[in-house]
């Protein structure tokens, strides 16, 4: 059996707002440590039937990239939901929310942008 190793870094300030995050993984081949600036983990406990969940980002992730990060994160959910139980309708519904989710943030911030 094989043996794989994720190392999450992450540096606070003083108030433990995360600074910085770095991760790396040891199947991954990179030397460094990558930099992130927002993470999220899910683990599942299959004995209490809950989702155990660390979600970090830094003071410098912007709200446009968190918007990203939410849709990226929601279509890619939503096609691991499809591998592993082959609901195709439900994975079409997953993705058709997160584009509708995606198009509403952009229209808030043209006109966030316009009342500048």
């Amino acid at each position: 059996m094989n043996k794989s190793t994720i190392t999450i870094d992450v540096m606070m300030n003083e108030n433990r707002v995360p600074d910085s995050i770095k991760w790396n993984a040891s199947d991954t081949g990179a030397e460094n440590a990558q930099k992130a600036k927002a993470m999220m983990l899910s683990f599942w406990d299959g004995a209490e039937k809950t989702a155990l969940r660390i979600d970090l980002w830094t003071q410098d992730m912007m709200v446009d990239e968190m918007a990203d990060f939410f849709y990226q994160t929601m279509m890619t959910m939503a096609d691991t939901y499809g591998r592993s139980t082959k609901y195709n309708d439900q994975v079409e519904e997953m993705k058709k929310f997160a584009k509708q989710f995606y198009s509403t943030f952009r229209e808030r911030q043209l006109k966030e942008n316009k009342a500048d």
